[in-house]
């Protein structure tokens, strides 16, 4: 990918959107379940609103609870989210551009938007800043971060009913680790987008790869838990 001149950020607009609907199902009230002492969904509010990137940050909820804790801590809330995009089949392609349309009724533009999750308790300004920049000094439509994979998965097993396990990729099975691919997985904590482009459906995409330390997902209590000591370690004082 060549990288053209940067676009003069002087005259760009960018939106954040943080998703959070009320009906989490693995750990309820997942998006505003207190993380070390205040509502996860914080984190990801103020990383936006320091980060300094945004013309606008605001929360897509079809919760009014949700809206008065995002409202609290600095985001804005300007219409609630449609059923439609607030059941458990809807996709955040789906809620992202409920937001534009809504956006656009209201006669309000942006020129580029970060779906950031608002369970991103580890997200750091400098990784946004960093993507971002990757995003208008590139012809990337989508740069996303990205980690890499903690063992090769080309050694990875399977296993079928009765226990018996092979591997996935027999080929690689004596293959040295350290002469295996590298490879990564999304680290599932933001997105940017160019919204022109995004909007016809243009997925070219580039990434930032950022430390495994600096990253976890939350989906179980016992992930919740290894994020918050990994919050901790990386927030304690030398």
């Amino acid at each position: 990918m060549t990288e053209r001149q940067p676009r003069d950020e002087r005259q760009m607009k960018n939106l954040c959107i943080i998703p959070a609907r009320g009906g989490s199902k693995r750990i309820p009230r997942k998006n505003i379940k207190e993380f070390l002492g205040k509502p996860i969904i914080a984190y990801s509010i103020e990383a936006a609103l320091k980060s300094g990137l945004f013309d606008e940050v605001m929360v897509s909820t079809d919760d009014q609870e949700i809206a008065a804790i995002a409202k609290q801590y600095g985001a804005s809330v300007p219409f609630m989210r449609s059923a439609a995009t607030a059941n458990d089949h809807a996709i955040i392609a789906d809620v992202l551009n409920d937001v534009l349309n809504c956006y656009d009724k209201l006669d309000k533009h942006f020129d580029n938007m970060c779906c950031i999750l608002a369970t991103a308790p580890l997200l750091r300004v400098d990784d946004l800043q960093k993507t971002y920049d990757k995003l208008i000094q590139s012809d990337f439509v989508t740069v996303m971060p990205i980690v890499q994979f903690s063992f090769p998965i080309m050694r990875s097993l399977k296993m079928d009913q009765s226990g018996k396990i092979e591997f996935n990729w027999p080929e690689y099975a004596k293959t040295r680790s350290q002469d295996i691919p590298v490879a990564y997985h999304d680290a599932g904590m933001f997105y940017w987008h160019k919204i022109e482009e995004w909007k016809l459906g243009i997925f070219n995409r580039g990434a930032v790869v950022l430390d495994e330390m600096c990253v976890q997902d939350i989906d179980t209590e016992q992930d919740w838990q290894i994020a918050e000591m990994k919050y901790k370690l990386l927030n304690s004082k030398s």
